[in-house]
């Protein structure tokens, strides 16, 4: 009689790119940052009515994705990622010359200097104090990870991190939220496919609403965010 055949409960080798770990880790909410903080606007927008509820909330996330602030970083990151170190300084200074709104600039510095920070504290990689898409480009040449996938996670955040403040501020159940997210799921991957050979040329923006919700945001009486 034939000895009964034994199934392998050998685990296979993962063919996963282990970057994926290293870009999930800088990108995670848990990474320093102070993500949370900011609404880049969107707290202004829902007490003046422009933002309401999931619908409302996804149109406005579309639209900084394709022409607004998502958009933008997009290109810093991928021109960043793609520059000469002696280029670097000109790059950050357009990133924050660009900002459209004086929260605008303090959310770009304050959160690329907390990941400079966390980044020479973990990686022992020292960038000084950068605005934040520009150092996540530049972490992203310095670790070697692939730069499409770096914006496409970059961009899932963005998109995370205001749909989260949205639940708080709408109020927005969090299965809505998950829904809103996964719709815009696959616009971050067309734009960080988009943006791959972007230069500082193609930096531009027009969504004129958040811009002015964030103008407003400074002078809100009331307020949970710092932007």
């Amino acid at each position: 009689m034939d000895a009964p055949t034994r199934m392998s409960t050998a685990i296979p080798p993962m063919s996963t790119d282990p970057n994926i770990l290293t870009l999930t880790q800088l990108l995670s909410p848990t990474f320093p940052v102070g993500a949370f903080a900011y609404s880049h606007g969107l707290e202004a927008a829902v007490q003046e009515g422009l933002v309401t509820d999931a619908i409302s909330l996804e149109n406005w996330l579309d639209d900084l994705l394709r022409c607004g602030g998502g958009r933008s970083d997009a290109v810093l990151l991928n021109v960043a990622f793609a520059a000469d170190q002696g280029d670097v300084a000109q790059i950050d200074a357009s990133a924050r010359a660009f900002c459209a709104s004086a929260e605008r600039r303090m959310e770009t510095n304050l959160q690329g200097r907390a990941f400079c920070e966390a980044l020479a504290a973990v990686w022992k990689i020292d960038l000084g104090s950068l605005t934040y898409p520009v150092a996540v480009g530049r972490a992203a040449q310095l670790l070697d990870l692939g730069v499409q996938m770096t914006t496409a996670l970059y961009l899932q955040a963005f998109v995370g991190n205001l749909t989260a403040a949205a639940m708080r501020l709408v109020p927005l159940g969090q299965v809505e939220g998950q829904k809103v997210q996964n719709a815009l799921r696959p616009l971050c991957l067309e734009i960080a496919q988009d943006v791959t050979d972007a230069t500082l040329d193609d930096l531009h923006g027009h969504a004129w609403m958040s811009d002015i919700a964030s103008m407003r945001h400074e002078t809100l009486y009331s307020r949970i965010f710092r932007t």
